[in-house]
């Protein structure tokens, strides 16, 4: 009889204890002993990149390019005689490295040929800036070092980078976060594909600055994660020094748990993922927490654990269709394993991806690359199975997989499938795993050693004069919390804080308040209702720039008009960002009419709401004249004043 998956997948997430995030509670992550901290990555706003000439900021599309180069990474031994997990990682992938370059924005700096020019000084001290924003100490002395980067994404195979400042702090609205450390380094390349042994690269991004924050694992629920993110985010944008839009702010998420160990989620694009991704990979880590006590009771002599492996004939599979260029196919026999590969992992996936995982990442096996023994949907018959059994002398307690490619890379394949299934022993390996949008992950490399850095001999040290650092003070920006607060005070809506501190707009809002007299609360819910709302919904014909609206404010004061006009300009101020606001108010058909004018529309209204009927109630009446005459009121006359003298004594008895 074949083991039942469904149910075994069900009780092991049962027992996990798995909850959605939304029923989460911080007694949840309490016990399971949430730990989180973070990198984020900010590209900053400089013309040139961090260490050569070249253009900063400017892309190619993916197959614009004007010469290919073609690179093999290789392992080295360290000064003490060992090679980094990652270089024998990707090592054995046998990968082709493919790198698109364009004359525009890269120089023989870019692919290695050419020493680095001096740093930067420009990205220098904007990362400098940032690093007193973030009351972090400051170094006396700027060192480039070298961070080891084998998968390609960097020519060199290393990273430029230089610790700035040390040990800071974030006061959060909630919290503290306490900061590790702010570096300034050079941007990689961006991916373009990464199918079978081939990885293709454009260097458009390679050597933009950018700046790295490192937190300690100080959040301790999902939510706080986001948070911080956010915060150092805001804190980045509120200099006006950084790049903003798609891929110019990455962050790197570290999670672990009770017992388990730290897993770098990689490259997350959106802080909005970082709850469930966090949530999801702290559930992932005590499951396999789970999985290890099992096979604790189930295996006793973990050290001489090995699997075994037959050839399989492809006619005794049924489903041929999924081995279209496969030229082997192996059964691999997994002793003691049983229940295991159907075992809850992640909503949706279980054990058995995470060998599926790195057989395409490490193997190069494209999916689908594997069937097994506890599959929800069998694709291989039990009479085929227990065939297959016997070949491998399989035991009751043992499970089974089915693997299929290139026979070059069916060895390197079982090589992984034995390896991983030896690390469940111990439970939780510290690995890098790409983020998804659905709030789950996907191996994606081993978490590179500590000793990853060494020293860049082409680069001098800089000092850092204080009279410099001085004068960085002097111009920061106020603290993000500080800007918070002052949000709370305008009693504007919290809702609309996101929108307001990610594209920068406090110091415009000041600005406003303060020489335009604009209500606040209005000011906010119009930039990050409104504003946001026309920005996402109409297509500009020019530049829109955020400055525009100042101007706009202005206008609207000078020339009398109330405030809440802005609700009806700022569409066509999108669409027409040249146009005059005259011409907008031509465009939306305003008219200019004084309360008396009006106000003399009142009694007509109110004799045609009474046409026809018996009774009239008050409140509706109210309503009706107001609804009708909203649009001439709109930008002419206070809104409250017209309610009440549509109630006042000349229209009703009192």
């Amino acid at each position: 009889m074949q083991f039942d998956s469904k149910r075994n997948y069900e009780d092991s997430k049962n027992k996990s204890g798995y909850l959605p995030r939304e029923k989460a509670t911080r007694e949840v992550y309490d016990k399971v002993g949430f730990m989180s901290g973070l990198e984020v990555h900010q590209q900053l706003l400089t013309e040139e990149k961090l260490f050569c000439h070249c253009p900063s900021g400017i892309y190619n599309k993916d197959d614009d390019f004007d010469a290919e180069l073609i690179r093999h990474m290789r392992p080295t031994l360290s000064e003490l005689g060992e090679y980094d997990g990652t270089a024998l990682m990707e090592f054995k992938t046998r990968k082709e490295i493919i790198y698109r370059i364009n004359n525009e924005n890269a120089c023989t700096y870019e692919i290695d040929d050419t020493p680095p020019f001096p740093i930067n000084r420009e990205a220098l001290g904007i990362a400098l800036e940032i690093s007193l924003l973030s009351k972090l100490n400051i170094v006396g002395e700027v060192h480039i070092t070298r961070k080891q980067y084998l998968d390609g994404s960097i020519p060199a195979g290393f990273q430029r980078t230089a610790i700035l400042g040390v040990e800071g702090e974030l006061q959060l609205p909630h919290k503290k976060i306490r900061l590790i450390q702010l570096s300034i380094e050079e941007d990689a390349c961006r991916e373009i594909s990464d199918i079978g042994h081939q990885r293709v690269y454009k260097t458009d991004r390679l050597g933009m600055p950018l700046i790295e924050t490192v937190t300690y694992p100080d959040c301790a629920t999902p939510d706080e994660v986001k948070e911080a993110c956010d915060y150092i985010r805001f804190l980045n944008r509120s200099t006006g020094k950084v790049r903003t839009g798609i891929g110019a702010a990455r962050q790197d998420v570290n999670v672990s748990c009770k017992g388990g160990t730290r897993v770098e989620i990689k490259g997350v694009a959106h802080t909005k993922w970082i709850p469930e991704l966090t949530h999801n990979e702290m559930f992932r880590q005590w499951a396999l927490l789970q999985i290890k006590k099992q096979l604790s009771k189930k295996i006793k002599d973990t050290a001489s654990w090995k699997v075994n492996t037959v050839e399989v004939v492809s006619g005794t599979l049924q489903k041929k269709d999924l081995l279209p260029k496969s030229n082997k196919i192996v059964a691999i026999n997994l002793p003691g394993f049983k229940g295991i590969l159907s075992h809850f992992t992640q909503p949706g996936k279980m054990f058995a991806n995470e060998l599926s995982d790195r057989l395409k990442v490490i193997a190069c096996l494209e999916k689908p690359n594997m069937i097994h023994s506890e599959e929800f949907d069998p694709m291989v018959d039990e009479a085929t199975w227990d065939k297959i059994k016997i070949q491998l002398k399989a035991g009751n307690d043992d499970a089974q997989l089915i693997i299929w490619g290139n026979k070059a890379d069916i060895p390197t394949a079982i090589e992984t499938v034995e390896e991983r299934c030896k690390m469940a022993f111990d439970g939780v390996p510290p690995e890098t795993r790409k983020s998804l949008e659905d709030g789950t992950t996907i191996f994606e490399r081993v978490l590179p050693g500590a000793d990853r850095m060494y020293p860049d001999t082409d680069s001098a040290p800089i000092p850092l004069k204080n009279e410099y650092i001085e004068e960085l003070s002097k111009n920061l920006p106020s603290d993000i919390v500080e800007r918070y607060k002052q949000l709370k005070k305008w009693h504007v809506s919290e809702d609309t804080y996101t929108y307001i501190f990610s594209k920068n707009l406090f110091p415009l809002m000041e600005r406003i308040i303060n020489e335009l007299n604009v209500s606040p609360r209005f000011l906010g819910n119009f930039l990050g209702h409104r504003l946001k709302f026309a920005l996402g919904h109409y297509q500009p014909s020019g530049e829109f720039k955020f400055t525009m609206l100042y101007p706009l404010f202005k206008f609207l004061k000078d020339s009398g008009l109330r405030e809440e006009l802005a609700f009806r300009m700022i569409p066509e101020l999108v669409q027409h960002p040249k146009m005059e606001f005259e011409s907008i108010l031509n465009a939306i058909k305003f008219k200019r009419y004084t309360m008396d004018e009006i106000t003399d529309k009142i009694p007509t209204l109110i004799d045609k709401f009474a046409e026809g009927k018996w009774m009239i109630s008050e409140t509706d009446l109210i309503n009706f004249v107001m609804g009708q005459l909203r649009n001439m009121a709109l930008g002419n006359v206070d809104m409250k004043e017209l309610s009440d003298a549509i109630t006042g004594p000349r229209f009703f008895d009192e």
